[in-house]
């Protein structure tokens, strides 16, 4: 196996909300909102290699640049999310089934849009934090980063 693998979601709020401007940027500075923030030091501390889950683009190494700020989610099918086939695809070409755990972090959606890309593999996600409110999700997910366990969740 190749490790711990993690899936943070992207975030609604993005650098060109802050700095119009910006231009491209790596998908990793791309998200400035404090789920996002907390959700990347996770995968920091914890993964041998992380992802982040787009709604636009789908799974995403932290290094590949975003040309300009988007408005897509899951939550809204007209937004035009990426499809299961496209994200079954992704984990495919990336290997991503090697990995052992794969730990998805954030909310319902994005739960769901991982359980769709590994569908055939389901048995390798853990969702630590799942069914948590966002706030209680980000408590738990700051506890485990001090705690050094990834799967440490205390209500």
């Amino acid at each position: 196996m190749a490790g711990t693998l993690v899936i943070v979601p992207c975030g609604q709020t993005k650098i060109w909300s802050k700095y119009p401007l910006a231009g491209a940027v790596e998908a990793r500075d791309a998200y400035i909102g404090g789920p996002f923030k907390v959700n990347r030091s996770y995968a920091e501390r914890f993964a041998d290699r992380w992802l982040i889950l787009s709604a636009k683009y789908g799974l995403l190494d932290p290094g590949i640049l975003i040309p300009e700020n988007y408005n897509v989610t899951f939550k809204d099918p007209r937004s035009g999310p990426v499809d299961v086939a496209t994200l079954r695809q992704q984990v495919e070409e990336m290997g991503l089934t090697s990995y052992d755990p794969i730990i998805v972090l954030g909310g319902m959606e994005y739960q769901l849009a991982a359980r769709a890309a590994f569908a055939n593999h389901a048995d390798l996600l853990h969702m630590p934090f799942a069914g948590l409110p966002i706030g209680k999700a980000m408590q738990a997910t700051n506890r485990a980063i001090a705690s050094g366990n990834p799967f440490a969740v205390t209500r």
